[in-house]
């Protein structure tokens, strides 16, 4: 079975363009948003998931639902027996976020299906197209179906005045105690491989001159904390001289200055490694002439490298205990979270550069700084890959924006890999 670029975007633009108009209309933002708002488990979330089930119908695909509630569309195959190749992305998005994010992978999978379907092709083993709900919030919706989830996700809330994510849940009609059992309601050994398309979260693919499609060399892996504080003593700014003080904002941008030239460090030395200071505040009673005696702030450090991940981490602590002695506070640290940085399979980059030299679409390879359902799937052996189309004005906002020849080049790249799966 060939694709000619041509037909594939003559064929396929009209199912995409239907795909990304409906889906935002039915999750348009209440004003004073501009963008979507589809929160997982959410109903609009779940009448998003009941339209693209209509497009599956509308196809000839078979229609399934995990007990975690994801939706699996199928193009069947000639051995049913096989392991399954599954494509696909999450329907949920931020709050009033972009219609892309996740979205694209969505539609990306239906127009390789519907491309299987149009030619009369069948695949050896079955083509899953599926739906994961609830990426934004922590990959709840690959996790819950691989029973990863805990009763501490569970309790979590989305935004304050929100359900918790288990009231959420159960309001979807679907049992959330199979999901933090440790035991998958979906068995990984009937999944060959998972691929996915996504929007590029950077901005190195919308260069002037450059190839708008990317294929992902791995997930970076992450350390985070949510709230450190630094703690010292709060008094007036003009009667404390300087040996005296115990500032708390001196201590903490001087550590945080050092910490971000030591990045610059590593990464002059080669090394994969990015680091970010999210949110650093006083508290609200500060004022010009307070010396401020505590500061809370957040630590977000990524690396491919799980080795250097942990090695900057190490020295972050080190540097913190040392700062604190230098300058009389004490730095407290809130839980540490930690995503181990996941490769994609060589095999499957292999498939992807092929499908793309076949297509005469050039592509770059590039990291994934951010997480995605992807990394579920490779922590549980199974191989993953991930290509990325370029996107305009950030992710995660309402002016997110997505060219439709970029997504076809890339929809394309992908059902030619998902077609040669098994020639």
């Amino acid at each position: 079975m060939t694709i000619n670029m041509n037909d594939f975007i003559r064929t396929n633009g009209e199912l995409a363009q239907a795909v990304f108009d409906e889906i935002r209309a039915i999750s348009a933002s209440p004003a004073p948003g501009r963008g979507v708002t589809r929160l997982g488990y959410g109903p609009v979330e779940t009448a998003v998931m009941a339209r693209l089930e209509e497009k599956g119908r509308e196809l000839g695909l078979e229609i399934s639902h995990d007990l975690a509630g994801n939706l699996w569309m199928t193009v069947p195959g000639e051995d049913r027996t096989l392991p399954a190749l599954v494509c696909g992305s999450h329907a949920d998005s931020v709050f009033d976020g972009g219609n892309y994010d996740g979205l694209a992978g969505v539609a990306a999978a239906l127009l390789a299906a519907k491309t299987m379907k149009a030619q009369g092709f069948t695949p050896k083993r079955d083509f899953c197209v599926v739906v994961l709900r609830s990426e934004e919030q922590g990959l709840i919706g690959s996790k819950a179906m691989m029973g990863k989830l805990s009763e501490e996700d569970l309790d979590r809330r989305w935004r304050p005045d929100a359900p918790t994510l288990g009231e959420s849940i159960a309001a979807c009609g679907i049992d959330p105690a199979p999901l933090v059992s440790g035991k998958p309601v979906v068995d990984p050994k009937r999944i060959a491989a998972f691929m996915e398309l996504h929007i590029e979260q950077g901005v190195r693919l919308d260069m002037p001159e450059g190839p708008r499609v990317a294929i992902v060399t791995g997930i970076r892996g992450l350390v985070w904390h949510r709230t450190i504080e630094c703690v010292g003593t709060t008094a007036h700014a003009g009667a404390i001289d300087y040996p005296y003080r115990k500032d708390a904002l001196a201590a903490s941008m001087a550590f945080l200055t050092h910490m971000h030239e030591r990045w610059a460090d590593r990464v002059a030395r080669g090394e994969d490694l990015v680091f970010t200071t999210g949110i650093l505040r006083t508290p609200d009673a500060g004022t010009f002439n307070k010396i401020p005696g505590y500061v809370a702030f957040s630590l977000d450090a990524r690396s491919l490298s799980n080795e250097t991940l942990s090695s900057f981490y190490d020295e972050y602590r080190r540097e913190a205990q040392r700062f604190g002695e230098a300058y009389g506070v004490e730095f407290r640290f809130d839980p540490v979270g930690r995503l181990v940085a996941q490769k994609s399979s060589s095999e499957l980059i292999g498939r992807l550069h092929r499908a793309a030299d076949e297509l005469a679409v050039p592509v770059i390879e590039e990291p994934s700084g951010a997480g995605h359902d992807a990394q579920t799937f490779g922590l549980e052996g199974i191989p993953f890959a991930m290509l990325f189309v370029s996107n305009q004005n950030g992710s995660h906002n309402p002016d997110e924006a997505m060219r439709m020849e970029d997504f076809l080049a890339g929809a394309a790249i992908l059902t030619r890999a998902a077609i040669d799966f098994d020639r």
